[in-house]
């Protein structure tokens, strides 16, 4: 600042060795009533008056100095290169340095300044003594520089040692973090020298929590507490069978004991996914690129990334890698590898069997030739393994896959929804609602099997009884199946096996039966059992259902089984029963059973629609994009070829293997969900999630910490 100053001084002090007199109040008229002879002229020397003000109030600041100073102040400022920045607020401030006459003025300009919130600092009278001063700074300031560089070197030394243990202090305050919110959610006992935790903990755990405490060093103890409530479902997995495992969850977490679907998902889920997606070579990408995922899954590059759409593949790396070998197999079942066939064993089919007696100039004289497998030497036998290769030359290919695929999704549809069923039977025993086996689980099963399993046993007796030599003769089983439903015998068509006709009506007569035991057996007989006549008999026997249960909560209390199940079952009785209720619950379930059986074993033809579609987008493919390539036979072709060959990788990564993997994971999402989980899955629990140190680097993720 003195430095800026310094050109506004000079110009002054040349003014001031002449000790030029001059009048503080010249405007002053003379009074006739003043003694002027008694007033002296007041000389006033040359003072400055020096500071910093913020730049937007220098006008304002101005004028108001011109106007109360009349004039006798003389206000110079100057823009600096860099603003002063006050370190309060980020407002500029600009250096002024003002002149006056007189101490009277002098007074005034400080009390603006004042007003105006300026900053003044002392500025000296004479050259020499603001020589001085700046020397003087300028010391200080490289003084300050000085101890500013060696602090901001020590600082950086500091942050340079932190850095290398600021994992550990972030992992120590996220621990301490989760065991003070822990803390707080305890409670005091009666003389507040004790914390209460009221926890779930697993049964086989128990004693592996009571070691863990004898070795503490404040003493503790742990109480098992009888209970009503329904314990949270704790399913343990691994990395193999999590991925699984989150498929079921997101459909609903199951019940307290529940039959839990993931053991069979693992199997079913794949499969069902390469039934729609079979195709050898797609399957060997998939699972390839899903194997180098599992070959690295502890690389931190991979695990730690913020990509969402890389997390949501390499967490499911073991379901593509399952998904994949398993469309390896219904590859090599289909015999379809990027839409053509591979002839590994040779074909069961000859043609020179049929033109012995022509030679080879009836084969090379026509375009389209009929196989006829009723002349010996045409059909050798069946491929070993999958579809015979010449099918993917025949024109009536997919009228053959269509045929057989459609018919596969039913059978592998019933076996699912059947299975579904089956697996009630463990949920009603377990929870100890034995009535439910005769009134819901076998009325389902026989609504179920007397229908569309039915149907499945016409498609297996169709393929063992017809053979080549008759199957001009075989009816058709859709016919058969519909006329089974209307109830009507056509005389012209012929049956599949004698007594055809009596046994579709008996099964759609016990079809139509299991439909009212379904409704009403189950509110029937609960209403019988707590309002019917044998009332002292139903007595005697829940007197004894309790004494059991009493037993069963001492053998679980052994064993290290929970009874909160058995207790729930045990309070059962004292509910208040609603047959209106109960007919409701009930009527829902029966129409959603009898309408579902019928569309979702319809849903499964998307078995059927998808591996079609898959097929022929993969034909489409080849033959609009390599084929062209390949056919051209000019030295050019090899060039051609290679960017050619680009372009079916990157369509075949994303089309096929991404769009169309995807669509087929979704759709076996669904069948899953759907069509095989509500036969048997409530999905209305409630996840355990238990205290532990392990699950905290999910929050070191989402801050960015890892």
């Amino acid at each position: 600042m003195l430095r800026i100053t310094r050109n506004f001084v000079q110009r002054n002090a040349e003014r001031e060795p002449l000790q030029v007199q001059y009048e503080e109040f010249p405007f002053l008229e003379k009074d006739t009533l003043m003694d002027y002879s008694s007033m002296q002229r007041l000389g006033a020397k040359l003072g400055f008056i020096s500071g910093l003000i913020q730049r937007v109030k220098i006008e304002a600041f101005e004028r108001m100095l011109w106007r109360v100073c009349k004039g006798y102040t003389i206000l110079s400022y100057a823009e600096v290169e860099e603003y002063l920045e006050d370190p309060d607020t980020p407002t500029k401030s600009v250096v002024f340095l003002i002149s006056y006459w007189g101490d009277q003025i002098g007074q005034k300009v400080k009390k603006i300044c004042d007003c105006y919130h300026c900053h003044l600092y002392p500025y000296p009278s004479n050259n020499e003594e603001r020589d001085d001063v700046v020397e003087g700074l300028r010391t200080r300031i490289q003084d300050l520089k000085t101890v500013l560089h060696r602090t901001e070197d020590y600082l950086r030394q500091v942050l340079i040692k932190a850095s290398e243990s600021v994992y550990a202090w972030v992992i120590q305050v996220k621990k301490m973090k989760a065991i003070y919110y822990v803390l707080n959610l305890c409670s005091f006992d009666v003389t507040n020298k004790c914390l209460i935790a009221e926890v779930w903990c697993p049964v086989s755990d128990i004693p592996a929590l009571r070691r863990r405490k004898s070795g503490a060093t404040v003493p503790s103890f742990v109480n098992r507490i009888p209970t009503t409530d329904t314990p949270p479902t704790l399913i343990r997995t691994n990395k193999f069978t999590s991925g699984f495992q989150n498929i079921v969850d997101a459909y609903g977490v199951g019940s307290y004991r529940e039959v839990n679907p993931a053991p069979f998902t693992i199997i079913t889920f794949p499969f069902l996914f390469a039934v729609m997606f079979g195709d050898l070579g797609h399957g060997i990408l998939m699972a390839l690129f899903a194997f180098w995922m599992v070959l690295y899954e502890n690389h931190r590059k991979l695990k730690n990334t913020r990509n969402e759409i890389w997390n949501t593949f390499f967490e499911g790396r073991y379901i593509i890698l399952m998904m994949g070998l398993f469309s390896i197999y219904t590859g090599l079942i289909y015999n379809d590898c990027f839409s053509k066939s591979l002839n590994i064993f040779g074909s069961g089919w000859s043609v020179f069997a049929m033109f012995k007696k022509g030679g080879n100039i009836t084969i090379h004289e026509n375009d389209q030739l009929t196989l006829d497998p009723n002349i010996t030497g045409v059909f050798k036998g069946p491929y070993p393994l999958g579809i015979d290769p010449i099918w993917n030359l025949a024109t009536n290919r997919l009228t053959f896959l269509n045929s057989y695929k459609m018919k596969m999704s039913v059978i592998f549809g019933v076996i699912h929804m059947s299975f579904g069923v089956i697996l009630s039977t463990y949920n009603h025993l377990y929870f100890r609602k034995k009535y439910n086996l005769y009134l819901v689980f076998i009325p389902e099963l026989v609504f179920m099997l007397s229908l569309f399993g039915y149907l499945v046993f016409m498609i297996f007796y169709k393929w063992l009884a017809f053979s080549h030599k008759d199957s001009k003769d075989a009816p058709s089983i859709l016919i058969h199946f519909i006329n089974m439903f209307i109830m009507q015998n056509d005389s012209s068509l012929k049956p599949l096996y004698p007594g055809q006709n009596g046994l579709q009506i008996f099964l759609v007569i016990v079809a139509v039966l299991s439909v009212p035991v379904l409704l009403l057996g189950k509110p029937v007989y609960l209403y019988w059992l707590r309002n019917g006549s044998h009332r002292l008999g139903y007595e005697r026997v829940r007197r004894s259902s309790d004494e059991d249960l009493c037993l069963m909560r001492a053998h679980d209390m052994e064993e290290g089984s929970s009874h909160s199940d058995l207790s729930t079952s045990g309070d059962h009785h004292s509910e208040e029963f609603d047959f209106a209720e109960e007919i409701l619950h009930q009527s829902i379930h029966t129409i959603e059973y009898c309408l579902g059986c019928i569309s979702n074993t319809a849903s499964y033809l998307r078995l059927w629609a998808l591996s079609l579609a898959h097929a022929q987008l993969s034909e489409v493919l080849w033959t609009m994009v390599m084929r062209i390539a390949l056919r051209m036979d000019t030295k050019l072709g090899v060039l051609f070829l290679v960017p050619v060959f680009g372009l079916f990788a990157v369509l075949t990564v994303s089309i096929l293997l991404v769009m169309e993997g995807l669509s087929a994971f979704l759709h076996a999402l669904r069948l899953h969900w759907v069509e095989f989980q509500n036969k048997f899955y409530s999905g209305t629990g409630v996840k355990f999630c238990p205290f532990s140190f392990s699950l905290l680097p999910s929050s070191f993720e989402q801050d960015g910490l890892l």
